[in-house]
């Protein structure tokens, strides 16, 4: 999480000030990592639902992989195994990384991830803080989880959960698992929005 404001990168980004309209985060880099297990032949990925005040009554459409923001001069893989450190509780281990590429979402930000397979307890989860005044203009300031919970899904269930610029890593991993490279052209598999 790039603490730049005082507000986690998803509360920078994700729901604009109305009165002036989504920003433009083109030139800002993310990092993150999507975990994922396989049981009795069932795929599940671990996904992070953002955590504060604006995004308590949204779910479908507003979930996320693991990530934050890579500032200049830092390594982004580094980048993704500590985001995905503060926002889970949970160290990233492994060095069996699976690359899914990268995907910018509307605001123009850039999001590059990796998958790596494990296992992780959604109830052990614990993510950071941050802490920006609430309610706006009230003079009263409150900590919130960056994330607020995590949890497994599969890949269909995923799909519904995940902000949509990120349903292209999900099919990015079940053809990595397959053996098969996904078909990167233009309206082949998974739009971007």
């Amino acid at each position: 999480m790039s603490r730049q404001g005082g507000l986690p990168e998803h509360e920078r980004g994700g729901l604009p000030d109305p009165a002036q309209g989504r920003r433009d985060r083109s030139g800002v880099t993310s990092a993150g990592i999507l975990l994922f297990r396989r049981q009795a032949g069932r795929l599940d990925v671990l996904l992070a639902h953002p955590g504060g005040p604006l995004w308590q009554t949204k779910d479908l459409g507003h979930w996320t992989i693991p990530k934050g923001e890579v500032e200049p001069g830092e390594d982004v893989l580094a980048v993704a195994r500590r985001e995905f450190a503060e926002e889970t509780g949970h160290e990233a281990v492994g060095d069996a990384l699976i690359p899914l590429g990268e995907i910018r979402q509307k605001s123009g930000k850039l999001v590059v991830a990796w998958a790596l397979e494990g296992d992780l307890d959604p109830a052990s989860a614990r993510s950071n803080t941050f802490t920006i005044e609430w309610p706006p203009r009230s003079g009263r300031y409150q900590a919130f989880p960056e994330i607020d919970r995590v949890a497994w899904f599969e890949p269909a269930e995923a799909r519904r959960r995940l902000k949509a610029a990120q349903i292209p890593f999900i099919a990015r991993l079940e053809a990595a698992l397959a053996g098969t490279a996904p078909d990167p052209s233009p309206g082949a598999g998974e739009t971007l929005p």
